[in-house]
């Protein structure tokens, strides 16, 4: 082990990579290899010249490592939302936060492209300038080519979400359907009849995948929504507001309603209170996300829960494997499919406490009429 105690008084000040080279016994070629991880360097030689890096405190330029090794260390996220919900949605935060997790693991940057499109022509700028190494995608759109020519161009990619064009893209996603069929069979068991659905926008598979899920389980279940009852919003708490206004001068008004995400589902719960009915006694809501401010709202919400940042944490670390093993240089033949399971999580948003209690005294009763 190297200690800054063994090194010469230069060692202490800023330091150049031909100093690093001398103190580690090495030429300044090796010491550069070992930098950008290049491949046939003996494990020791590497762990010498990590170990002085560190007791230096050196920090290697990171454009001179681009050139040197062809590579960026830089990751690109592109999140094709609009911009006030990007920011207003802790979907995004957290997202965000899981992707850079797994980069500072690795000794990677991340670069967060906020547009409302995927414009692959840009992106294939980057990466041939070097600018990036790979890309994560976060969130398909169906009525977005984009995907499919970047791939076609053998650029490095990681889809958060499913393709409905590319099946030869690796993914990372969470279980859609499932998680809204679990809603969709909770709201049956619970006795309700009138069920309605908010969704995502349209143009988004997973919102698709929601929509698809909830609607085929509740049919399953002998329950068919009216068309009325199925209310698209944007992802916004504003957009759910709106639908949960229209639903409600619905005639009859559903008595629950499944809202696709939880931002959503906050913005329907203040339009149930502007209309003075309260949740869950006129109408149960169940969301989709497990936010944290999904159990800190009154009533806590009953929702789908689903692992936000390992999503982004997987994406970016399945995207580096692939950079340093070369696949997506030679072609994305093994492309993966990552799904990560949803699960129902109650609180009192959907009734469940309510009906609880009115089996107890139901069955109190029956007690004492024996």
């Amino acid at each position: 082990m190297v200690s800054k105690q063994s090194l010469p008084k230069q060692a202490t000040t800023k330091m150049t990579l031909d100093e690093i080279a001398e103190l580690a016994g090495f030429s300044r070629s090796t010491v550069s290899r070992v930098i950008n991880d290049a491949p046939n360097v003996r494990a020791a030689t590497r762990e010498r010249v990590w170990q002085i890096i560190k007791a230096c405190d050196f920090h290697p330029n990171p454009a001179a490592r681009a050139l040197a090794g062809r590579r960026s260390r830089v990751i690109g996220l592109v999140i094709p939302q609009a911009l006030n919900t990007i920011f207003a949605d802790p979907y995004f935060p957290m997202l965000i936060q899981g992707c850079a997790a797994a980069c500072d693991q690795r000794g990677y940057y991340l670069m967060l492209s906020l547009v409302l499109r995927q414009s692959d022509d840009t992106f294939r700028w980057l990466i041939r300038a070097r600018h990036m190494d790979g890309l994560i995608v976060a969130s398909a759109l169906t009525d977005d080519h984009s995907v499919r020519r970047l791939l076609d161009d053998r650029l490095p990619l990681v889809l958060i979400g499913r393709s409905m064009e590319c099946t030869d893209i690796t993914t990372v996603d969470a279980d859609n359907e499932h998680g809204a069929a679990k809603a969709a069979q909770h709201l049956v068991q619970m006795g309700y009849q009138r069920i309605a659905m908010i969704t995502g926008p349209m143009n988004m598979v997973h919102a698709i995948d929601r929509r698809n899920g909830f609607l085929c389980t509740l049919r399953a279940l002998g329950v068919e929504p009216p068309s009325g009852y199925i209310q698209e919003g944007d992802w916004s708490e504003s957009s759910g507001m709106q639908a949960m206004e229209r639903l409600l001068h619905m005639t009859p008004p559903p008595e629950a309603v499944f809202v696709a995400s939880d931002s959503m589902a906050i913005g329907a719960l203040k339009a149930i209170r502007m209309a003075g009915l309260k949740a869950p006694d006129d109408i149960a809501l169940v969301g989709f996300d497990d936010i944290p401010l999904a159990a800190a709202v009154e009533p806590p919400l009953t929702t789908v829960h689903q692992p936000i940042d390992q999503l982004g944490f997987l994406a970016a670390s399945t995207l580096i494997d692939r950079l340093e093993t070369a696949s997506d240089v030679t072609g994305n033949n093994s492309a993966q499919h990552i799904v990560l399971p949803t699960e129902l999580v109650v609180r009192a948003s959907c009734g469940h406490a309510l009906r609880c209690a009115a089996d107890m005294r139901s069955t109190t009763q029956l007690f004492f009429d024996r």
